[in-house]
């Protein structure tokens, strides 16, 4: 099975309302794909979401890289060859983790496609669905408890929390949320690195104090702060999650034995794909840890390939793959199905996607 071809374009999708963190306001996705085809008819695909607030990552970037680098290196090879393969990938040019992963789940996705099997069996085969939380954008008390009162309506039972932007409004944020939904739904909360550790430990003990209940915390600092990470993980009984700071295996490490914090967050944009996250879960294994898998702002591709490694390890305990019921509509493409807040792999092999209607291939 020769990889023939590796093609790009540009997937375009509205959101249902603007989606604002402490340190972006997004209204619409414009993410790269890419498609790999085969002389055997075996078609594999990708998808990397630019998000340069984040991972430095643009459009102009990530098609660079794949035009310059990755797709000279990878042309030709047998895609049969999955390991070989993911080493090509990785040493064809230095960083750039989102170009990396959408041709990385492509790679997972031709191999699991010419075995004739769903990618989430060949990884581990752990389990049928898995259930997401849903995001709430950072915005004013008032309005945030509406939006969590529209998602429990919804069916969601686990509301992730946007604080960090305007610090001075989060407790009052909490505090309307949770008056608003009750104490049957989990409240975890991200701050994006909006806070300093001092502040963190300050706001984060106030909520305890208040009975907030609040399951966790991701990323409260500056993502290379991890001295002042571990000091808010040592200072709170709110479990601390890294997430803008862990983008590799040897960041795993060093968050571990540092105790920088309780968990990681594991994002395929951060990491390269799907090889080096199931890296970083060993490694949150070794160590005693769970993990929550997570996703930028994509569409249903590069979502569905994340659904695929959630779906296969028992160690992901925390499901934040929200980016594509925070779109208008879903794209008819095949790949995992999202109803609510249960998904489930959905039909056919590797990790289901089949097409990508409207694209113009380059």
């Amino acid at each position: 099975m020769k990889i023939t071809s590796i093609q790009t374009g540009i997937m375009s999708l509205t959101l249902k309302k603007p989606f604002k963190t402490a340190v972006r306001t997004v209204d619409s996705i414009a993410d790269v794909v890419i498609k790999i085809e085969t002389d055997s008819d075996v078609v594999g695909f990708g998808e990397a979401p630019p998000t340069g607030k984040i991972t430095g990552d643009t459009s102009g970037a990530i098609l660079g890289a794949i035009e310059d680098h990755i797709r000279p290196s990878l042309i030709g090879r047998d895609g049969d060859d999955l390991e070989g393969n993911l080493k090509v990938l990785q040493e064809s040019i230095v960083g750039n983790t989102s170009a990396k992963a959408a041709l990385d789940m492509a790679l997972f996705d031709i191999w699991g496609k010419s075995l004739k099997a769903p990618l989430y069996r060949l990884l581990g085969g752990h389990r049928e669905y898995i259930e997401t939380d849903i995001t709430i954008s950072v915005n004013d008390p008032d309005e945030m408890a509406k939006d969590a009162i529209n998602a429990v309506d919804l069916g969601y039972r686990v509301l992730k929390i946007k604080v960090g932007k305007e610090t001075g409004k989060d407790f009052e944020r909490i505090r309307a949320i949770r008056e608003a939904v009750g104490c049957e739904v989990k409240v975890r909360i991200d701050a994006n690195q909006g806070w300093q550790p001092s502040e963190a430990v300050r706001i984060l003990r106030s909520m305890e104090d208040a009975g907030f209940d609040i399951e966790l915390v991701e990323q409260p600092v500056k993502a290379e702060d991890l001295e002042g990470m571990a000091h808010v993980t040592a200072n709170t009984c709110i479990p601390v999650v890294a997430d803008e700071s862990i983008w590799s295996p040897k960041d795993a490490l060093e968050i571990f034995r540092s105790k920088a914090a309780d968990m990681v967050n594991i994002k395929l944009m951060k990491c390269g794909g799907l090889a080096n996250a199931m890296k970083i879960i060993a490694i949150s294994e070794i160590f005693g840890a769970e993990v929550m898998l997570g996703s930028m702002l994509e569409g249903q591709v590069s979502a569905s390939a994340a659904v695929h490694l959630a779906l296969s390890r028992s160690n992901v305990t925390r499901i934040d793959i929200d980016g594509p019921l925070l779109c208008s509509s879903l794209l008819n493409l095949g790949g995992a199905h999202f109803v609510g807040p249960v998904i489930t792999p959905g039909e056919g092999f590797g990790i289901g996607v089949t097409t990508i209607p409207d694209i113009a291939w380059n």
